[in-house]
Order: C-alpha cells, then sequence, then structure tokens
C-alpha cells in the first residue's frame, strides 16, 4: 500500500511524534507530510522517509510555530499530495485531517484531541495572555474554529488516544471515535528498578505551556519549600523561573540518560494538568514511580488509585487544581509514599506497551482496510 501520514508538526519529539513513529513500524515506506520539520532539533528519527513540508517552514515561522496558528489552514492548503496513494493517516491535534484529498484518498484520523485551543479550552489560553491581546487571540481562535469545522468529514474513520478524547469527538464533531492507547517504548521496561537510590525530590516532566498548570507546582512548592526539579522547555518557563524560589530547579530539555538520573531521586511525578491522555505517567511509571495527578481527563485512564490497598495503586489524584488540593494530597503522600510497589506500578504500565498499540492499531486500519473494499466491490 502507498500511504500518506499527516502530522502537525516535527519540531520536539513529544507524545504525538511518537505514535507517527510507531505508525511507520507498520507502514515503513510511508511519505511524510507536514507544516514543520526542524531536523536539527528533532534528530535523525524521519532520515529514511520523505518528508514534505508547507509553504510556512521557512526558520522565521516555524520558530514560532505555536504563534502562528492564524496560518495553520494557508499552511496546511500548501501541502499538496505527491502520489497515487490507497491511504492518508492523519495525526491530529492540530490542522493536519484538513489536507485537500482530491482523489477521495480513505482517510484515518489518529486524534490526540481536537484543537484545545479551538473546542472546550479557549478561556484558559486566553487568560495566560495579557488581557489587551485576548479579544485578538479570541477572534482568531473563532476563525479557527470555523475552519476545522470544515474539515471533519474529510475523515472516514477517527481513533483517539483514549475515551476522554472520544467523548470530546463526539461531543465537538459529532462522529463516533475507536480507542486506541498511544504507545510506551518497549525499551522503557528493560530498566532494573532500584531501590537503593533516596528519594529527595518530587518531578514535573513535559512541555512548560499554560496548560499543564506547571504554574500551579511553582505556588505550591514556593509555599512547602520542598524540592522540585521541572524538567522541559515552553512558552511559560520564563516567566515561572522569576517567581520561582530555589528549591524549584528548571533544567530545560534533557537527554535521556539525564532523565533517568533524576528518575532515581524521584518521589513522584506530579502531574497538575488536565490532559487528554498523557503518555508521560506511563513513561515514568515503567520506572516504578508513583504519579500524583489531577483528577480530571486522560489521568482517570493511566493512574489507579487504592487509597485502601496502596501497594496496588500506581499514584494518588488531588480534586482541584488548587495548592490547598494539591497539598492536601501532597501530605498524604508523604505518610503513606513507602507502602507503594514499584513492581506493581511499572506491570501496570506494560499494559500500554508499544507492542499493544501496534497490534491494536494494525486490527482497526486492517478492518477499516477490508470495509473500505467490501464498499468498492458493491
Amino acid at each position: 500500500m502507498k500511504v500518506a501520514i499527516i502530522h502537525y508538526w516535527f519540531i520536539t519529539r513529544r507524545g504525538g511524534e511518537k505514535v507517527v513513529e510507531s505508525i511507520l513500524r507498520k507502514f515503513p515506506e510511508a511519505d511524510i507530510y507536514t507544516l514543520f520539520y526542524d531536523k536539527d532539533t528533532y534528530g535523525n528519527y524521519l532520515k529514511d522517509h520523505n518528508v514534505y513540508t508547507s509553504i510556512l517552514n521557512i526558520p522565521f515561522v516555524r520558530k514560532r510555530y505555536q504563534k502562528v496558528f492564524p496560518l495553520y489552514p494557508i499552511g496546511i492548503n500548501s501541502l499538496k499530495l505527491k502520489d497515487n496513494y490507497d491511504l492518508i493517516i492523519s495525526s491530529e491535534s492540530g490542522p493536519a485531517k484538513g489536507i485537500k484529498n482530491k482523489n477521495k484518498v480513505p482517510h484515518i484520523c489518529y486524534i490526540h484531541s481536537p484543537m484545545r485551543y479551538c473546542w472546550g479550552f479557549t478561556n484558559e489560553y486566553l487568560n495566560s495572555v495579557n488581557k489587551f491581546l485576548r479579544p485578538i487571540l479570541a477572534f482568531f481562535f473563532e476563525r479557527l474554529r470555523r475552519w476545522d469545522q470544515t474539515t471533519i468529514d474529510n475523515v472516514d474513520l477517527y481513533i483517539a488516544n483514549s475515551n476522554n478524547v472520544a467523548k470530546r469527538v463526539k461531543k465537538f464533531y459529532d462522529r463516533e471515535a475507536k480507542v486506541v492507547y498511544p504507545p510506551i517504548s518497549d525499551d522503557l521496561f528493560t530498566k532494573i528498578i532500584s531501590k537503593e537510590n533516596k528519594k529527595d525530590v518530587y518531578l514535573s516532566f513535559g512541555a512548560i505551556t499554560p496548560y499543564k498548570r506547571i504554574d500551579l507546582l511553582v505556588d505550591t512548592f514556593n509555599k512547602n519549600g520542598e524540592e522540585l526539579i521541572i524538567i522541559g522547555d515552553g512558552s511559560e518557563k520564563e516567566k515561572l523561573k522569576k517567581i520561582a524560589n530555589k528549591n524549584i530547579k528548571f533544567t530545560g530539555v534533557l537527554e535521556w540518560d539525564n532523565i533517568e538520573e533524576i528518575f532515581k531521586r524521584s518521589k513522584a511525578l506530579l502531574f497538575p494538568g488536565e490532559e487528554d491522555f498523557g503518555m508521560i505517567p506511563l513513561e515514568v511509571m515503567a520506572y516504578g514511580i508513583p504519579v500524583i495527578a489531577f483528577k480530571k481527563g486522560g489521568a482517570l485512564e493511566t493512574v489507579k488509585e487504592n487509597r485502601n490497598n496502596v501497594e496496588e495503586s500506581t499514584g494518588l489524584f488531588f480534586e482541584k487544581q488548587t495548592v490547598k488540593s494539591l497539598q492536601i494530597t501532597l501530605n498524604y503522600f508523604e505518610e503513606i509514599q513507602d507502602n507503594f510497589n514499584p513492581t506493581f506500578i511499572k506491570k501496570h504500565a506494560e499494559k500500554f506497551k508499544e507492542k499493544e498499540f501496534l497490534k491494536n492499531i494494525s486490527t482497526e486500519i486492517d478492518l477499516f482496510i477490508e470495509k473500505n473494499n467490501t464498499k468498492q466491490r458493491i
């Protein structure tokens, strides 16, 4: 089969990009189409594939890729399919599913979320910027939302990364979606859990953007004085560094070996945002580390809490995105942290291994192709 994979961008290597890399294991000769591709920051993960980029992929614009969202429709419209493909697979939490498909090639969309700034989380994004900019942003968010509506029926089959996102697809797009959880690298589960290291820090890991609510962690740890290490980069980083006390350390982006060294010291991963799914908690659980998460969104499908039997828990939830609510859970965690079973936590995360993703996504794709071929014969 000739397959085209459409992904919003390859700038940093996060969950969505890892999903694409896994799909490429099933379709190793697939061509890739994307708005932005920065080889220097992304690495050599796509070196064996044809990668076609949009007219927006120039250094000045690419550097501001998250801020130029009003231009996304122009970018996706500039991408022209280079071959007569048998299947299109879009990897979507932005405009990817909007690619032009004149030949009506069957189109599967693996959806991480309907665009958050257009559907359901607009106010969170608006509240994170200067109040004088909010009306302008609101105008462009609304324009993008209307454009996104025109692309909904480009897709023949939606596959959501979680039940949480499947519900959002039904709510905002009025379309049913199959559910296939994203892949956690099998290599992570080959690591031996060390019980000798002193656990003396809390951990935050991932993009530092408004909806991730890293600001809540900074406010909480400014008050309690506990050590917090924040791994990652993003638009909120510099602002939060300025208000953080000395007990809070921002490392920026690290190599995985350096991240593993911090894992050895970590009491728990803190996950304060409302995520669509969230792969990082599972990646950290692969090392036997518990997770303290906000009780909403994708974390409800990955974190298992059992306060009656902590040995069969993978973490704890806090109820509200407030300093008080988070601190109550942190206080409880300090009392019972020695009762967590790292082996149980790791085995729970193994249910989300890449081989399970490939098996499940292959089943859904093969069923779709079979049904589509049957329709064509009829």
